[in-house]
């Protein structure tokens, strides 16, 4: 019976409001999915779904030529009289037939080189015709999973918020938007979405975007988080090989079909078919793949573009209609599939943009774009849904009501809010989701580390957290946290509140206080994980501490696009602490040895880097994003940065009221970063940092300005941007005027990936420098060559760098080993 209902529902949506509705199939009776069925010589078109079904909306009755066509099949032209609404109209394909008999074959080359050639010489024409334009846009997403674990990672998977049916199989994300955009060449775009539906949330605005969906082809790169070659960029004949699979005619046009052969499959490339139109040397039709090796996302299986385009007889032009976007994925455990269909129509290639048809704001929402009925959607919606697509919005919808309700909500934490024995060790969540509001507790065992200051120590802490709203963009934060080191023998005690406004301008504010140790560098060059398999099996103490009582306020917004500024006050009383413990698993030979907690004098075991004093310290900070592009809804913002320009941040840091008059100080400083794509050639980093003190002759060693070194051989982060990797933690504090730069470039494949046998590995080589100048000291400076990419399977997060250091004659080299899975998991 629910089968049966479901149907109807289905039928009824499908039909009530649809104009021509039907079916298309190939010759064995199979539906043909993403089939392009339009009116001819207009842009009034939609694509079959996933069951082949299809309604195409034509406002009255009359005489039609319906289109109908899909990459590998035959178009089909036919005239119809409609009378009646709604007009049933069912359409078998026939497979194309190509044919080589009419195409002279050169023994010597491919007749496929010669129209790659003649296309590539076109290219800039091609994309000249497409510079600027206007169109409607519909795109629908669908991400689906099949048998889940019950657990990943120790962890309780659930039934993702009903998603998974009882083999743990289901939709996890449905959505769909109606929008249109706007598109002027280089970089200007703008998308503002008229509907958006997302799956199981009334409320919900779609991820799905038009310019992250929008590829061409005619561009010499497709960035998919790498950047692949296309199959006609200027340098393809390096990256591919070319066969003619057949040519076949349309409306006496001739239509050649050729296979895209990769020369090195590792490399950043497609495969399958493109389909190039004689004489024109535009794309008829774009059937091709690439892998998740080939953009370096390994959890993706591979990817699979397919486009259509038409002719257009006004701008004497083959434009894109629809595009496919199919996936699938396989990451611990968690597999599925996904697919993205986007529909263009309504195009207008002469548009009378001005100065105000762009800004900064790239995707927008209309008022109530997120509370459209059923009834605006099947009069809408350009592709109609399938038969899974329907049931999932049945499903979720009905279920929506329940889900935010108190019983529902309150069985789910009660679930959720059992009491484990290992509760007290390893940590606890009590939640109450229908007052929206959580409590936790962190346990201590994941908290266990070592350092010569307290010996093992621990934490453990209470935090709440209440948010007042469903998207959680207005929330209350509490917490506070005890730490204790078994040698110094001492309990510390932090607290801070937090108060978040919105997700507009993220206005937030918090009060923070208590009693901790610090790193004097408060960058925290050295993690705990790292520092206490150091100090335990390699007798390296590379942390340095000093004791730090505090109160602070901190308060940060972007004042508008572009520009944020955080402003942090306080009360600080430092003190200097000692080693209390010597104990290591291993001993290293007697040259190698503990060293005091003093960084300026190592050796030294009786008297610290700093005497015990109090200050006030004030610390302002704007950071500008030039072009800043971003995303909005009703609540909120998400900016997206622009790489064509740099990030500037200023910063001017002050010390007053201090217990000692000569530690009073005032410090200027700038950092410039901006990292942006060389297309296949790689991606590119730099980072400028520099910076002046006032009056900071005689000041504390913790307000000196300390460099992020690296001593344990061991990186930890994505890219060495802002990090010396042979430095020494502390050698070159300084107190004076200071210059710091960094260049690093990931190839992304383009070298090794051209290189026989090493290609197979996926790995990426980069190449970096570092220079660091202070007003007292000579330069300080590292080279680099490393490779990226290392790792198994899915699992790629290793990287190995070869680091040679040149400071006052004296030169160094040594590998650094990169667990960047450390940095994902904030380790």
């Amino acid at each position: 019976m629910k089968r049966l209902i479901i149907a109807l529902l289905f039928l009824t949506s499908f039909i009530s409001e649809a104009q021509i509705v039907g079916k298309v199939t190939n010759t064995l009776k199979e539906p043909l999915p993403y089939v392009n069925v339009y009116v001819q010589d207009t842009y009034t078109g939609t694509t079959t779904n996933d069951d082949g079904n299809f309604e195409l909306n034509v406002g009255r009755e009359g005489i039609y030529t319906i289109i109908v066509q899909f990459l590998g099949y035959t178009k089909v032209t036919k005239e119809i009289n409609i009378k009646s609404f709604p007009y049933i109209l069912n359409i078998t394909l026939n497979e194309e037939t190509t044919s080589l008999d009419e195409v002279v074959i050169d023994s010597e080359e491919d007749p496929a080189n010669r129209i790659i050639r003649a296309t590539i010489a076109q290219r800039k024409e091609n994309l000249a015709k497409i510079s600027e334009y206007t169109a409607d846009f519909y795109s629908r997403g669908l991400w689906k999973v099949e048998d889940v674990p019950e657990k990943i990672l120790g962890q309780e998977v659930g039934d993702l918020d009903g998603a998974l049916d009882s083999t743990r199989t289901g939709i996890i994300y449905l959505s769909e938007t109606i929008s249109k955009i706007s598109y002027q060449e280089p970089n200007d775009f703008n998308e503002r979405i008229i509907a958006s539906k997302v799956s199981g949330r009334d409320n919900g605005f779609s991820f799905n975007s038009a310019q992250e969906s929008t590829f061409s082809f005619y561009e010499n790169t497709i960035d998919l988080s790498a950047a692949i070659v296309s199959p006609i960029a200027n340098n393809a004949f390096s990256y591919y090989d070319y066969k003619l699979d057949g040519v076949f005619y349309e409306n006496g046009k001739l239509i050649n079909k050729i296979n895209v052969i990769p020369k090195r499959p590792k490399d950043r490339v497609f495969s399958g078919q493109i389909y190039i139109v004689e004489d024109d040397w535009q794309l008829y039709g774009v059937e091709i793949k690439t892998t998740g090796s080939a953009i370096q996302v390994p959890f993706i299986k591979e990817i699979v573009f397919k486009q259509n385009f038409k002719y257009d007889s006004e701008y004497d032009f083959w434009v894109k209609l629809s595009q496919t976007i199919d996936f699938g994925f396989g990451f611990m455990g968690l597999n599925g599939e996904g697919h993205y269909i986007c529909n263009y129509s309504n195009y207008d290639f002469k548009p009378n943009f001005d100065k105000k048809s762009f800004s900064n704001e790239v995707l927008s929402f209309e008022p109530e774009a997120n509370k459209k009925d059923s009834l605006f959607w099947k009069g809408t919606r350009p592709v109609p849904l399938t038969n899974e697509e329907l049931n999932d919005y049945i499903k979720k919808d009905s279920l929506q009501t329940l889900r935010r309700s108190k019983p529902y909500l309150d069985s789910l934490d009660k679930k959720s809010n059992k009491f484990s024995l290992t509760a007290p060790l390893l940590g606890y969540t009590y939640s109450k989701s229908y007052d929206k509001w959580r409590l936790s507790y962190d346990g201590p065992v994941p908290e266990i580390a070592f350092n010569t200051v307290q010996g093992y120590n621990s934490s453990a802490g209470l935090s709440f957290f209440k948010w007042y709203n469903e998207n959680q963009t207005n929330w209350l934060a509490a917490s506070v946290n005890a730490t204790y080191g078994i040698d110094e023998d001492r309990f510390r005690f932090t607290g801070r509140i937090t108060k978040n406004f919105n997700r507009k301008n993220n206005l937030r504010v918090s009060i923070s206080g208590g009693s901790k140790l610090e790193q004097f560098n408060a960058s925290e060059p050295i993690s705990p994980l790292i520092n206490s398999i150091a100090t335990l099996f390699f007798e390296r103490n590379y942390m340095k501490l000093y004791a730090l009582d505090f109160v602070r306020f901190n308060y940060q917004q972007e004042l508008f696009n572009g520009l944020e500024t955080r402003v942090r006050l306080g009360y600080e009383n430092r003190s200097p602490i000692f080693n209390n413990s010597n104990h290591y698993y291993i001993n290293n030979g007697s040259d190698v040895s503990y060293t005091s907690n003093n960084p300026l004098t190592p050796a030294d075991f009786d008297n610290s880097a700093i005497d015990e004093h109090s200050i006030f310290k004030s610390n302002i900070a704007l950071r500008i994003t030039f072009g800043q592009k971003y995303f909005s809804n009703p609540d909120m913002k998400f900016n997206i940065g622009n790489e064509l320009y740099p990030q500037l941040t200023l910063r001017f840091e002050n010390g007053l009221g201090a217990s000692n008059n000569n530690y009073n100080y005032s410090q200027l400083s700038g950092e410039l970063y901006q990292d942006f794509s060389l297309g296949n050639k790689g991606e590119f980093y730099y980072r400028v940092k520099g910076g002046t003190f006032f009056n900071g002759d005689d000041i504390s060693f913790a307000d000196y300005q300390h460099f992020n070194g690296n001593q344990t051989r061991v990186g930890t982060s994505p890219n060495y941007t802002n990090t010396f990797n042979l430095l020494p933690y502390y050698d070159l504090s300084t107190n004076q005027n200071y210059l710091e730069g960094h260049l690093e470039h990931d190839f992304k494949g383009w070298i090794l990936g051209k290189i026989p046998g090493i290609n197979q590995l996926n790995f990426n080589l980069v190449i970096g420098a570092h220079i660091l100048a202070t007003d007292s000291r000579k330069p300080y400076s590292e080279f680099s060559v490393g490779i990226d990419n290392l790792g198994f399977g899915n699992y790629r997060l290793l990287r190995v760098d070869y680091v040679r250091s040149n400071y006052n004659g004296v030169k160094d080299g040594a590998f650094i080993f990169g667990l960047k899975f450390l940095d994902l998991l904030g380790l």
